[in-house]
């Protein structure tokens, strides 16, 4: 099950990765691609955001399964197998579902800066009703969905099991300890500073601000905005370098490469060797008639 959801994982941040470098190229370019891009490009951050951190709830989840629940996991799970996909799906249904208004409000506004005219791509709504809603429940359901509940459910049943690993007298089973710590600690430290500004910033939007607090604000949102996007690009690290299997079998694969590499390279040496020879005894025989031009009319 957690193969299947790591799958999941590596879509959904593949998904940001790759769109990445076209919201960076159009920030710098005025959006030059239009608004089909502001709201595909802005809206995968979303999906992203939602389902990424969804799978790696239910990753924990099925791990509480595994280790806490040991002696009935094997039946729990052998049934539950039947229905990860199922579980994945549904997320991702969920995810479009709350990543909908990000894609339908996304568009392009343009401001005048030192009377130059700046596109930016953002959040624009028609009336002041939709604007108070929308700018109230998007940062909402981003911090509770997007990141409280997974908190909960990773901080359950992560405490579980280092309680029930401490337990047990192994070495293996220790050393996994360090693993979930990181898992935790990483999740924390990437995602908590993005969200208490995102609060901080969502309380006072409907109150008066100064204009220094109101930069001030915009320079924490982008700061922590950019540790919670790297959450992503530590997620194979977090989620499969460290296990010794996913390890085993890349390092195999490398070697694999490394040997079809020397073998390519070695047939192409010893292919050029062999035509360097046809050459040099072709001209040989050609020299040698020219020379004596009768030696072979017998």
């Amino acid at each position: 099950m957690t193969d299947i959801y790591l799958v999941n994982v590596a879509v959904a941040d593949l998904l940001f990765v790759l769109a990445l470098p076209l919201i960076i190229y159009n920030e710098q370019y005025n959006w030059s691609m239009g608004t089909w891009a502001c709201k595909i490009l802005r809206g995968s951050y979303s999906m992203n955001l939602y389902s990424s951190l969804l799978l790696l709830a239910c990753i924990s989840g099925d791990r509480y399964v595994a280790i806490v629940k040991a002696r009935c996991s094997y039946g729990i799970r052998s049934r539950a197998q039947i229905f990860s996909r199922l579980i994945c799906i549904i997320i991702w249904l969920f995810t479009i579902v709350l990543s909908m208004p990000t894609f339908i409000y996304s568009n392009l506004d343009q401001e005048y800066v030192n009377e130059t005219t700046e596109i930016d791509c953002s959040l624009t709504f028609e009336t002041n009703g939709t604007a108070h809603l929308m700018k109230i429940l998007l940062p909402s359901m981003q911090v509770s969905v997007g990141f409280f509940i997974p908190l909960l459910v990773m901080g359950f049943c992560y405490c579980s099991i280092i309680y029930t690993l401490l337990r047990v007298q192994n070495y293996q089973r220790h050393k996994a300890l360090r693993v979930i710590l990181a898992v935790v600690l990483m999740f924390i430290l990437c995602h908590l500073p993005y969200n208490v500004v995102l609060l901080i910033h969502t309380a006072r939007l409907f109150h008066e601000r100064e204009c220094n607090a109101e930069q001030n604000i915009h320079l924490a949102l982008s700061v922590t905005r950019s540790i919670a996007y790297l959450h992503c690009c530590l997620n194979p690290i977090l989620y499969a370098f460290i296990g010794v299997k996913f390890r085993n079998h890349f390092s195999q694969i490398v070697i694999d490469l490394w040997c079809l590499g020397k073998r390519y390279f070695s047939s192409r040496r010893s292919s050029q060797q062999t035509s360097e020879l046809y050459t040099s005894a072709h001209k040989s025989i050609s020299a040698v008639h020219h020379e004596n031009p009768s030696s072979f009319t017998m």
